[in-house]
């Protein structure tokens, strides 16, 4: 082993508390979670001063990007630093990997750490562009489940609790992390893969599990399924819906209807593939209260989390919006530097109802900037469009966007909504003018028109020429 990765490796170690169990009945490592600033801020310099050097070392992409850049190492010691470096975008990454395939030269494992102690490969979920892959190892699989258990146990689930995750695992990050913080925790967990939802449906009456695993969109369709089926989600041991993969609760609509079909609360993980082992972001008890915005907490002892403004990447203050940039403090496989994960956002560094000290994302997450739509210089995003829609009193919980050329050669925007009555076009209508500044053309289609969705949630089709 190296010099650089024995010294990146002995100083994650160093900085993590309690692993194998909570320290108190309210936080799993008190001692970490409820610490000042500055103690945050020491334990980020710290573990910058060993993550440089490791990964000028071990990464052929970041070492030409150090070269390129005029940067040694050296130069990035401290969070002031940072901006040093520019932000690491998607794209970057896709081009190493066409041009280092099959795995680019991002990482930090090569094929001896792979042959060695390789546990688990995971590909990026975008849409466009050559997939990025992202080896991590069993290491990795300790400091993930660690992080993945502290966040859990903030959300107020127990040893006691049982959980149904209702998805493939395949190669989905956020439940492959949260399954091993399980079984750290002692969660007992009913397998809910390879099933329709009556299966489903008929497993949570059966099983009666306390948790269930889903995206906010599969957790609406299996509800209805429920109903349909003559059971009633509201009735049903479940207390509390964990999602991922799409935001809940940055959308308030959304997470008041899903509340209110299974009578439980919501509670919600934020990450990606490029900056694990670690979710990202995370509920807390206090997340969600009347009258208050919503908000999920970002652990800052293995991440470091900035905004940056969109068009010149420089840092916004706290308090101002912009779009989230992730430096990962606990991985050996993939501790990128400054990757820009790229949601819209607010950080509020001041304490938590909770306890806790860690910076909270104001108003959650509503969409990554990739998802942002263009019609006609008006910018906005789906979640937009989704508040509007479950705004409106009996109206479907499926939508779709279609996005056109017309016959003038003008683009427009058409929405399919689901609806016992026409006459609720204009509403709907206006209910998107209002929080898009877009005029859009609406089709209101009979309940269980449109396709339910299954797993994640496609709600644009764009058909411009």
């Amino acid at each position: 082993m190296d010099k650089t990765r024995q010294v990146w490796l002995e100083t994650l170690e160093r900085h993590r508390r309690d692993a194998d169990a909570p320290a108190s009945e309210k936080y799993w490592s008190e001692a970490l979670e409820t610490c000042s600033r500055d103690e945050l801020i020491a334990i980020q310099n710290d573990k910058l001063r060993a993550l440089t050097p490791f990964l000028y070392e071990n990464s052929a992409f970041y070492r030409r990007r150090f070269d390129r850049l005029g940067l040694a190492p050296t130069d990035i010691r401290t969070v002031d630093d940072l901006e040093k470096w520019p932000v690491v975008d998607k794209s970057e990454m896709m081009e190493d990997a066409t041009a280092n395939p099959p795995y680019g030269t991002y990482s930090t494992v090569g094929e001896t750490e792979w042959a060695d102690r390789g546990w688990m490969l995971f590909s990026s979920s975008g849409s466009t562009g050559v997939p990025r892959v992202f080896r991590y190892t069993h290491i990795d699989r300790g400091y993930w489940e660690w992080a993945n258990a502290r966040a859990l146990y903030s959300m107020g689930i127990r040893r006691g609790d049982s959980v149904f995750p209702m998805v493939g695992f395949g190669p989905h990050v956020w439940i492959w992390g949260a399954m091993y913080a399980f079984a750290r925790m002692g969660i007992a967990v009913i397998p809910g893969g390879g099933m329709d939802a009556e299966a489903r449906a008929r497993a949570i009456d059966r099983f009666r599990p306390t948790v269930i695993a889903g995206t906010p969109s599969y957790a609406l369709y299996l509800g209805r399924t429920m109903e349909r089926l003559g059971l009633d989600p509201r009735g049903s041991s479940v207390k509390t819906l964990f999602t991922g993969g799409e935001p809940a609760m940055g959308i308030d609509r959304t997470r008041e209807r899903l509340e209110e079909l299974w009578g439980c609360r919501t509670v919600e993980f934020y990450g990606c593939t490029e900056s694990s082992p670690h979710v990202g972001g995370y509920s807390c008890e206090a997340s969600v209260r009347p009258g208050e915005t919503t908000f999920t907490h970002l652990m800052e002892d293995v991440q470091i989390w900035e905004l940056v403004d969109p068009d010149d990447g420089k840092r916004v203050p706290e308090g101002e919006r912009g779009l989230t940039v992730c430096t990962s403090l606990n991985s050996e496989s993939s501790p990128q530097l400054r990757f820009l994960v790229g949601d819209y956002t607010v950080y509020d560094t001041g304490p938590c109802a909770c306890g806790r000290t860690h910076v909270r994302a104001m108003g959650s997450f509503t969409g990554r900037a990739d998802d942002l739509l263009n019609l006609r210089g008006v910018k906005f995003f789906p979640s937009q469009v989704e508040q509007a829609v479950r705004s409106i009193e009996g109206i479907g919980d499926e939508f779709e966007i279609v996005l056109r050329t017309n016959d003038d050669g003008l683009d427009v925007m058409d929405l399919r909504v689901e609806h016992a009555s026409d006459d609720v076009a204009e509403e709907v209508g206006a209910a998107v003018r209002s929080r898009c500044e877009v005029r859009v053309g609406v089709e209101v289609l009979p309940p269980d028109t449109l396709p339910k969705t299954e797993f994640k949630a496609k709600r644009v089709r764009d058909e411009r020429g």
